[in-house]
């Protein structure tokens, strides 16, 4: 088991779904986590049950398309636990949308939380990793960002996006000692599709495009994020582990 005791990780988008999943991972491997979403609620309890488990936590809330929000995240973390290791950039947003019917405002939201967010979070934590000579990046990017998928072009353009980034990030700050990698996961069962998978119809046609012919569990993620957080990748970087059952191979 990979042990993180003594790091301290950030993960976006952490309020629920995967990026809460991928926040107990961390916190379950020894890390101190700060969790960052719009809400408090969520990350609140988040904290709640880690520091009963007696672990270490901390809740921000962030707006990650705002610059001053993501600085004020990566300055409490820092303040609170005097460094960071480990970033997450998880904070994503879909819009299913035919181009033709797509407002502008829309498609500049979905690019604003998933690529510029990432920017932001990568550039603040970045400071403090490259300043110490080591450190973790993992960014969440998608299975859409390596096929076509109809009403979907904002999404898997910002992903695409966050792939991109993944890999030019990951040649510049190779030298101080950073590693930056990406995992793209499939469908997920989350609460971001629990109204597809309760229409019986909807969710028999997504999974009969997944060779595995089923969605994925989020515990599922969890050892290829811890894989990337820990000392097994210090020679992996600028890599993007697909996790789908298949489905962009086709």
């Amino acid at each position: 088991m990979t042990d993180l005791r003594g790091k301290v990780a950030m993960v976006t988008g952490a309020g629920r779904g995967l990026g809460r999943s991928m926040a107990q991972a961390l916190a379950e491997a020894g890390a101190a986590v700060t969790v960052a979403a719009r809400t408090t609620t969520e990350l609140d309890s988040f904290v709640d049950e880690v520091k009963t488990a007696g672990g270490q936590a901390l809740a921000c809330p962030t707006d990650i398309t705002d610059e001053a929000s993501v600085e004020s995240m990566v300055e409490a973390t820092v303040e609170t636990f005097g460094r960071i290791d480990i970033l997450v950039n998880n904070s994503g947003i879909v819009a299913t949308t035919p181009l033709l019917d797509q407002p502008a405002d829309e498609w500049d939201r979905v690019l604003a939380t998933n690529l510029r967010g990432t920017y932001l979070a990568t550039r603040a934590a970045g400071r403090h990793l490259v300043a110490q000579g080591a450190g973790k990046v993992i960014n969440i990017a998608s299975n859409f960002a390596l096929q076509g998928v109809a009403n979907h072009a904002a999404y898997s353009a910002s992903k695409a996006g966050v792939i991109g980034f993944t890999r030019s990030m990951a040649m510049e700050w190779a030298k101080a000692g950073v590693q930056v990698n990406a995992i793209a996961p499939g469908y997920f069962a989350t609460p971001l599709n629990a109204e597809l998978r309760e229409d019986a119809e909807t969710l028999t046609k997504v999974v009969r495009a997944i060779p595995a012919r089923r969605m994925g569990e989020p515990d599922e993620l969890k050892p290829w994020l811890l894989l990337l957080a820990g000392s097994a990748s210090d020679f992996m970087t600028g890599e993007v582990i697909v996790i789908d059952g298949g489905q962009s191979v086709r």
